[in-house]
């Protein structure tokens, strides 16, 4: 298929790209699966817990921005039901139905798992960067990486968000990985101008229902700022 041409989706797409770098796994003690509206999340788990990439898998999650109101259970109950429906044994499967983002994934997967040294995070594809630099704040000392189905932009999205509702979604990212490490929630991560240009442009074309409350331009460097 050929690539994005309208420049919204031009855009979208270095929203996608760099926050989507960096997938992998590693042989590891525990898999950490983030819960999302995305079963091909759990699905891409599965798969890696069936090849002996880990002995046993931990799903976080309650609800969020999309699954509050699609589904009536928590997230981490839904993608435990879809794993064991694929072959995954109930002695393999832990479950945190608690946590509402990506801290609280992290922070309260490691009190169930307090002696893991090795762990791979299973996200979104658009997540990876944001786990990434959870991870030194929320769950330090660990040998880790982070994992993601392997699905294209915009042609791959998950019909329950679509194409649009993921743009807003991906906006929202860029605007965390900016402010949050003022927080105190995650790590700094330099983001290229190209990607902050390219968010600012779809802010302005009206894709910012999931900014943070405030401006989001008052987030930018200071040689960006407007």
């Amino acid at each position: 298929m050929s690539c994005p041409t309208t420049p919204t989706l031009q855009r979208a797409s270095l929203l996608w790209d760099f926050l989507s770098a960096g997938r992998s796994h590693q042989p590891c003690d525990v898999l950490v699966v983030c819960g999302s509206y995305d079963l091909r999340v759990v699905d891409h788990a599965v798969g890696l817990l069936q090849r002996g990439v880990a002995p046993r898998m931990l799903i976080s999650g309650n609800t969020g921005n999309w699954t509050r109101d699609l589904w009536s259970k928590p997230e981490a109950e839904v993608f435990a039901e879809r794993a064991l429906q694929l072959g995954i044994s109930q002695q393999q499967l832990l479950l945190e139905p608690r946590a509402g983002n990506f801290a609280e994934n992290l922070a309260f997967s490691r009190a169930l798992c307090p002696d893991a040294r090795s762990v791979t995070f299973v996200t979104k594809p658009n997540s990876i960067r944001r786990v990434m630099q959870t991870q030194p704040v929320q769950w330090p000392g660990i040998s880790c990486s982070v994992d993601a189905p392997d699905f294209a932009f915009p042609w791959g999205v998950s019909n329950m968000v679509g194409v649009f509702g993921l743009i807003e979604e991906m906006v929202g990212d860029i605007h965390r990985l900016l402010r949050y490490p003022r927080l105190g929630f995650q790590q700094a991560l330099q983001i290229p101008p190209v990607v902050l240009q390219a968010w600012q442009q779809l802010i302005a074309q009206g894709y910012n229902r999931h900014l943070l409350r405030g401006s989001a331009l008052d987030d930018l460097p200071a040689h960006l700022a407007i």
